[in-house]
């Protein structure tokens, strides 16, 4: 029989319930309460429930989207043993949501987002460049209120609306590099240009079908980061120059770019084959150094998006819609989803960076949850 004991450090007083667990690290009080302050939004006056408090309630209410309010805070207070903690009801917990309202929980999200790996992680890099991708999701599905139709529109995802979530992802980690989200009609390349900020010379951008229009192709490069995306399948481009790895230079636009016309062949376990093509376009026009079979075998990281996507709807939400019903507490709880996605992941790679040579897409997400 072997004994294991564990110290964890909370704060005292009415500030007990301000923490997440083994999360807490991630997200630790200073950073908090450093947030707050740069969004004045520290209560007045000490109160049961203070505004660090409510922060971390957010996030076990994210954590935690099964259960009603009061059973969250239950759940946040119940290693709290042989310490004094406010009961509060459901009302008091939604008071004191509005009271943060979103400021808060999105500079938090913003100051956890960014890249994770480091620059010896596998499967992060394709030679001097850090694969990242666009991609947009619009199945998450969110209270059928009134004030949330008004602002998002009814859809046919059995009758409730649903938000329009873009992010820009390291492919080699998951991870959040930024996110915007909003109502579906502002389409995919319109919030993926709120996002070009966040783009370096040392990024090359992977992305669908649906990405490649002429402005945004020259947007994109105008951030000096590179790109390989597939084109849509009605698109022209004209043949400049073939290859001798059978693509060819062309332009979009003003930009000179590459296209590779690729062949995908699947061959599954009981032997059946399915078979589709695949057009890509990319700015590293460089045949001899970035041969078209390996930039083809490189696309499928781009797939990793779909994985983070499914990490966020399925595991941390099991399909589930959100709770708030109208558009501030939708956009509250939307930036404390992101955040504990984010804070996941950044363990996740910590864990994986424990065990040198360890690809961070071998860890499991549902085990970290």
């Amino acid at each position: 029989m072997t004994a294991i004991t564990r110290t964890v450090t909370v704060a005292a007083g009415r500030f007990a319930p301000g923490h997440l667990g083994e999360l807490t690290t991630v997200v630790p009080f200073e950073l908090v309460d450093a947030v707050l302050e740069e969004t004045r939004s520290v209560q007045r006056r000490l109160r049961d429930l203070p505004s660090r408090v409510g922060v971390y309630f957010l996030l076990a209410m994210c954590l935690f989207p099964e259960v009603g309010y009061r059973l969250v805070w239950d759940k946040l207070t119940a290693g709290l043993d042989g310490v004094s903690v406010a009961g509060p009801t459901p009302k008091a917990l939604r008071d004191l949501r509005r009271r943060l309202g979103v400021a808060p929980v999105r500079a938090l999200f913003e100051v956890l987002a960014g890249p994770l790996a480091r620059p010896t992680t596998p499967g992060v890099r394709f030679g001097p460049f850090r694969t990242v991708s666009f991609d947009g999701c619009s199945s998450q599905k969110v209270a059928d209120s009134e004030r949330n139709r008004l602002w998002l529109g009814r859809t046919s995802h059995h009758g409730y609306p649903t938000i329009a979530l873009m992010t820009l992802v390291e492919t080699g980690t998951r991870a959040l590099i930024g996110a915007v989200f909003g109502p579906p009609a502002g389409g995919e390349t319109g919030y993926a240009s709120r996002l070009l900020h966040l783009l370096r010379p040392d990024m090359l951008v992977l992305w669908d079908k649906g990405f490649d229009g002429n402005s945004f192709l020259a947007a994109v490069n105008a951030t000096g980061a590179q790109v390989l995306g597939r084109l849509r399948a009605n698109r022209r481009t004209p043949v400049l120059t073939r290859l001798g790895d059978g693509s060819y230079l062309s332009v979009i636009g003003t930009e000179k770019v590459r296209v590779i016309d690729a062949t995908i062949t699947v061959t599954c376990a009981d032997g059946t084959v399915f078979a589709g093509s695949y057009r890509l376009v990319t700015t590293l026009t460089d045949a001899r150094r970035y041969p078209a079979a390996v930039l083809a075998g490189l696309y499928h990281q781009r797939w990793e998006h779909e994985s983070a996507y499914y990490a966020f709807r399925h595991t941390i939400m099991n399909g589930r819609v959100l709770r708030s019903g109208d558009p501030v507490g939708v956009e509250q709880e939307m930036w404390a989803l992101l955040t504990l996605y984010q804070a996941l992941r950044t363990v996740m790679v910590e864990a994986a960076e424990s065990l040198p040579g360890t690809d961070p897409d071998r860890c499991c997400f549902t085990v970290a949850l």
